[in-house]
């Protein structure tokens, strides 16, 4: 048995099959956006969220589509974030999906921020969290 846990370019991998596997409506305007997996959120985006560092699994990191207009100067490419740590906690305390799931779930919540859901929109639909 593999008791080694997956680096941050293994869960990128992960998070890039996903957004591979996403519906083709979906997918063109998704593979347009970057992802990140580090440890943890830099200090800056905790205090700024006023979440502590193993409670945030991501974070999308830009202007969503249903907000854009061609007339605004781009600010950097649009990220999903994923925090390798905190992913790994939550899965080890939840028991009860795979690890690939869990990368998925978080990285599917992130884009659905990118595509203008709310953390609300996606509370309605998603009982993942119940």
């Amino acid at each position: 048995m593999d008791t080694i846990a997956p680096s941050c370019d293994e869960i990128e991998d992960l998070a890039r099959e996903t957004v591979s596997n996403l519906p083709p409506a979906f997918r063109a305007e998704a593979m347009k956006v970057a992802i990140r997996v580090t440890e943890f959120a830099d200090e800056a985006v905790l205090a700024e969220l006023d979440m502590d560092a193993f409670d945030l699994t991501g974070l999308y990191d830009g202007v969503p589509l249903t907000q854009k207009s061609h007339f605004d100067q781009p600010q950097g490419p649009d990220t999903v974030w994923l925090f390798r740590r905190p992913i790994l906690d939550e899965w080890a305390e939840r028991g009860d999906v795979s690890l690939g799931d869990m990368i998925a779930h978080v990285t599917v919540h992130e884009f659905a921020h990118h595509f203008g859901w709310s953390d609300d929109d996606i509370a309605a639909i998603d009982e993942w969290w119940h």
